[in-house]
């Protein structure tokens, strides 16, 4: 303030405004504004004022925060859009936006943060998976997707025989298990049935909060006495051949997208004729894939029913995903439906599930009596329990058909 003081006092008698600057260190528009304020409202107008400004549109009023709190302590369970309608009946124009308000409810802590649900399925170790033979292992995978000429997404999925490097089929088609299945009835019935398939963990081949990992397609793999081996979680080098040939279609195909997805499928059925028939392979010897993939004795659909151990019990499972048995419903899962599991009894109160050798977790039932005495019987919630560890039934207990 003494400052303003004497540099107004000064100029008025008679200094020039640009030599006051320099030696008070302000700029002349700081130095004009003083003498202004002087002129006009004398000595308080060198006062210290506010910086606030005069507006704020982009602040909401305290009233609105207000409002908004209680909206929400009087509904604990309701989200911004929610709010948003039943404040705009109240504050009308005045209402925030559905964005605003969750920032008030992010700032006041009014936000539970969900619980993240772990996966049931989870694998930790690399597959230790060997190809001696064709249709030993198949690996199967989407290659990333890319757009045609016209907008459409083209998303292949890829099916390759580990061993001759063959490309079994390149199909454009979605990751939906009732397109993917198809394909795969198509390869079991021209090229046999492997005795393994190896898929990373995304759908539709595993469903890692279903039982044992398993989903509809990845199921019904197994069903067919087929051995399903999962990458690790974010780690592609477990399926690396698989995405080398992958990069192979990135460079030659979706580096030129064809105007349609029909043109594009049928480019890519010429690129895969070029890669299984002319195309040389370094790790072959020379030989193209085509040359290797020789197999003399195909596994056939429909395959010898599994011989489970006597002390189980067989059950189809019906549409609903689930099975009878001790007078009452144990539920198993939609992806099992219209497959045939086999039920160990443990105690009195639970039950293992297995398809096959895979184990499918411990369920809990009614007591083991005679199903007659649950006609009619309520029905009760059950927990199930992680699928054990190396928990498949033995040599000694089951054994695969020939």
């Amino acid at each position: 303030m003494s400052q303003r003081l004497e540099f107004v006092e000064r100029h008025a008698k008679g200094e020039a405004i640009a030599a006051l600057c320099r030696e008070y260190g302000v700029s002349r528009q700081t130095g004009h504004k003083w003498v202004t304020r002087f002129r006009e409202q004398g000595y308080d107008g060198l006062e210290e004022r506010s910086r606030r400004p005069k507006s704020t549109p982009l602040a909401t009023a305290e009233e609105i925060v207000m409002a908004t709190l209680e909206a929400r302590d009087a509904h604990p369970r309701w989200g911004p859009y929610k709010l948003h309608l039943v404040l705009r009946r109240r504050l009308g124009e005045q209402t925030p936006s559905k964005r605003t308000i969750a920032r008030i409810l992010q700032r006041a802590n009014k936000v539970r943060e969900r619980r993240k649900r772990a996966p049931v399925s989870t694998v930790e170790r690399a597959p230790a998976v060997v190809a001696e033979a064709p249709n030993d292992v198949w690996t199967v995978d989407f290659k990333g997707w890319w757009r045609t000429l016209n907008g459409d997404r083209c998303e292949p999925l890829t099916v390759r025989d580990a061993f001759s490097r063959f490309l079994l089929d390149v199909v454009v088609c979605s990751t939906k298990a009732r397109d993917v299945r198809p394909v795969f009835e198509r390869l079991f019935k021209r090229y046999g049935v492997p005795k393994a398939i190896q898929c990373d963990n995304g759908i539709p081949f595993v469903a890692v909060l279903g039982r044992a990992g398993l989903s509809s397609l990845s199921a019904w793999w197994v069903s067919l006495g087929i051995r399903l081996v999962r990458s690790r979680p974010g780690c592609p080098q477990d399926n690396g051949g698989h995405e080398r040939m992958h990069s192979d279609v990135r460079a030659d195909v979706q580096a030129r997208p064809a105007a349609t997805r029909e043109e594009q499928q049928r480019i890519i059925d010429r690129w895969r004729q070029e890669f299984n028939h002319v195309r040389p392979h370094q790790a072959l010897g020379g030989k193209t894939p085509a040359e290797v993939y020789k197999v003399r004795d195909r596994r056939r659909l429909p395959l010898v029913t599994y011989a489970y151990p006597r002390h189980f019990y067989v059950r189809a499972v019906s549409k609903g995903g689930s099975v009878f048995f001790r007078g009452d419903k144990v539920p198993v899962g939609l992806a099992f439906a219209g497959l045939r599991i086999a039920i160990e009894v443990i105690d009195a109160l639970r039950v293992r599930l297995w398809l096959h050798n895979v184990d499918l977790g411990v369920i809990e039932t009614l007591p083991g009596v005679d199903d007659s005495c649950f006609e009619g019987a309520a029905r009760r919630p059950r927990r199930m329990q992680q699928p054990r560890a190396n928990g498949a039934p033995g040599s000694a207990r089951a054994q695969s058909a020939p």
